[in-house]
């Protein structure tokens, strides 16, 4: 049982990664967002998945801290919703948009300005997951300002020019 935990905790093992396992985790994220890429409508689904890991992170985020100690390394789906907050559009982001937005988020997520850090003192699985969501939010604010400011936004959506 605890290999299936902690096959979740770590979005299939991504977060046992021996060098950064949050950067690695985050690729977890990425590929949702790529599968979903589809999904009509876009949004929406992206909304799902971000509850759904956050259910699950919550359910499971106990077990890991006993497992493996405080905010634990291997406890990659703050990551996970974190980076789907920050790809949170309404039409599919392209291959561009969900690259630039891994390195925007992991930048929030590493950096934590103003309120993330408050987050991280919540007790429990919440407090481990509610820093990367807003890292998240931070991201997407970033990206929506890039898209706006684009010469050419459809870049940016699936089935634009990139």
């Amino acid at each position: 049982m605890n290999f299936l935990k902690l096959g979740v905790v770590s979005c299939c093992y991504l977060g046992c990664s021996p060098v950064a396992p949050g950067t690695v985790g985050t690729l977890g994220g990425v590929l949702i967002a790529w599968a979903l890429r589809g999904t009509q409508p876009y949004l929406m689904w992206v909304a799902v998945a971000v509850v759904a890991v956050y259910l699950a992170g919550r359910s499971l985020g106990g077990w890991a801290e006993e497992h493996a100690g405080k905010d634990p390394g291997i406890f990659v789906l703050d990551e996970v919703a974190g980076y789907l907050v920050t790809v949170a559009w309404i039409a599919p982001p392209s291959y561009l948009t969900l690259a630039v937005a891994f390195f925007v988020f992991r930048f929030f997520d590493i950096v934590k300005p103003a309120g993330i850090r408050r987050m991280e003192k919540i007790p429990g699985a919440d407090g481990i997951l509610l820093d990367d969501i807003l890292a998240g939010f931070y991201g997407l604010i970033v990206m929506a300002a890039v898209r706006l400011l684009s010469q050419d936004p459809s870049m940016w959506q699936w089935g634009g020019s990139a």
